[in-house]
C-alpha cells in the first residue's frame, strides 16, 4: 500500500503536466507571453516561459492525493510553501518583480516550512568539530540554507534541459533514501516532483519549446531544500533504519552544482560591489557555452559530473564529514578554475565609429558576426 502511494505519484504528476503542456504552450503563444532573447540569454528566438505552471500543477495535485496527511500534518505546510513559491514564481515570469519583492516572498515560504513544517538544522553534524549549535544561529542558518537553494535552482537555469535534469536527479535521489528509510511521505514529496520534471523535459531539451520560468525553478529549489535538510537530519541519526555516517556532506554533493555555483557567483557580484542578484553571464552553463558545448551536451556533463561526486561522498563517507565538504568545494573550484582558463579570449580589432567623428576609432570583439559585416 506504501509503494502505491509513490506509483501514484508518480503517474499522477507525470501525467498532469504532460498534458498541460501543451496547452500552456497554445495559451501563452496566443497570448505573446514569451521569454524574450537579450544579450544575456542564450536562447535566439521568444519562447513561452511558464512551463512552471505545469510542474507545479502535476505536483501539487499528486501530493494532495497521495500523501497521507494524517501522520504528516507538517506537508500541509509544506503545500502552502509551494503556493507561496508559485504565484511569486508566476508573477515574476509574467511582470517582473524586484530582486527584494522576491526575497521578502522567499522568506514568506521558508517561515512556513520552518515554523510551521518543522524543517530546521539543528545540529551542524560534525562539520568543522561542530554539532549542536544555538537557537538563534540554527534559525539563522536554516533560513539562509532555504534561500540559497531556492535561488540556486533558479539561476542554474539557463539552458535547456540543466535545472529540470538536476532537479530530477536530486529528487530521485532523495526519493530513492526517503522510500528505503522508511518515510514514505517524503518519498511521495520526492516522486511527486520528480515525475513533474520527467514530463516537462520532455518539452524542455533542447531545442526547448518551453521554459519553466522562475515558477518551476523556485519550485525546485524550495522542494529540495526541504528534502536535504529531512535528510540530514534523518540520515545522521545512528540507530535510523538507514544510517549514514556523513549525511551532510552526502546531501550538499547532491545540491553541488547549482549550491556552489550561486554561492561562486553571489560571490564574484558583491566582490566587485554589485547586488548579488544581478545578471550576467559567469555562470558555470556560460563557461561551457563559451567553449562551444551545445546544451545537451553541457547537460549531460554536469549531471554525470554531479552524480560522480554523489557516488563518492556516499563511498567515501568513512572520510567524515569534514573532509567531504571540503573536499568537494576544492575538486568543484578546481574545475572552474580550468574552465576560466581555458576560456576562449574575444579577438579584438579597430573599426573606425559610424555616429563619431570621421577618423574616429574604437575596440570592439572580433566574432564571426563581425568578420561576416568586414567581407561585406
Amino acid at each position: 500500500m506504501l509503494i502505491f502511494d509513490v506509483l501514484l505519484s508518480v503517474a499522477i504528476s507525470f501525467t498532469i503536466t504532460f498534458l498541460a503542456i501543451p496547452v500552456i504552450i497554445t495559451v501563452a503563444e496566443r497570448k505573446k507571453l514569451f521569454d524574450i532573447p537579450d544579450e544575456r540569454k542564450v536562447h535566439q528566438t521568444p519562447i513561452p516561459s511558464l512551463g512552471g505552471m505545469g510542474i507545479f500543477a502535476g505536483f501539487m495535485i499528486a501530493c494532495l492525493l497521495a500523501v497521507q496527511f494524517r501522520t504528516s500534518p507538517e506537508f500541509q505546510y509544506f503545500l502552502a510553501a509551494s503556493i507561496v513559491i508559485f504565484f511569486l514564481g508566476l508573477k515574476d515570469d509574467i511582470l517582473v518583480l524586484s530582486p527584494i519583492k522576491k526575497f521578502i516572498g522567499q522568506v514568506l515560504a521558508a517561515f512556513l516550512i520552518i515554523y510551521k513544517g518543522g524543517i530546521q538544522i539543528k545540529s551542524m553534524h560534525g562539520f568543522l568539530g561542530i554539532y549542536e549549535v544555538p537557537e538563534m544561529f540554527s534559525l539563522l542558518l536554516t533560513y539562509f540554507t532555504v534561500i540559497v537553494i531556492i535561488n540556486s535552482f533558479n539561476l542554474i537555469d539557463g539552458v535547456d534541459g540543466l535545472a529540470g535534469s538536476l532537479g530530477l536527479m536530486a529528487t530521485v535521489v532523495f526519493g530513492v533514501y526517503f522510500l528505503q528509510a522508511g518515510h514514505i511521505s517524503y518519498a511521495v514529496l520526492s516522486f511527486s516532483l520528480a515525475g513533474s520534471l520527467v514530463a516537462f523535459l520532455i518539452f524542455n531539451f533542447q531545442p526547448a519549446k518551453i521554459f519553466m520560468g522562475d515558477t518551476g525553478s523556485m519550485l525546485i529549489g524550495l522542494v529540495n531544500a526541504i528534502l536535504v535538510i529531512k535528510f540530514i537530519n534523518v540520515a545522521d541519526v545512528a540507530t535510523s533504519k538507514v544510517a549514514i555516517s556523513a549525511a551532510p556532506a552526502l546531501g550538499f554533493a547532491i545540491l553541488m552544482i547549482p549550491l556552489l555555483d550561486t554561492l561562486r557567483v553571489f560571490g564574484m557580484r558583491m566582490i566587485h560591489r554589485r547586488s548579488p542578484f544581478s545578471p550576467d553571464r559567469n555562470h558555470v552553463h556560460h563557461l561551457l557555452l563559451d567553449k562551444g558545448v551545445s546544451h545537451r551536451n553541457i547537460t549531460f556533463v554536469l549531471v554525470a559530473v554531479n552524480m560522480l561526486f554523489i557516488a563518492g561522498a556516499y563511498f567515501l563517507q568513512g572520510w567524515g564529514c569534514t573532509s567531504l565538504i571540503l573536499g568537494i568545494i576544492t575538486l568543484f573550484f578546481a574545475g572552474i578554475a580550468a574552465l576560466y582558463y581555458t576560456r576562449p579570449k574575444p579577438r579584438l580589432f579597430v573599426a573606425k565609429s559610424v555616429k563619431s567623428k570621421v577618423g574616429s576609432q574604437r575596440m570592439v570583439p572580433l566574432t564571426k558576426d563581425t568578420i561576416l559585416e568586414q567581407k561585406n
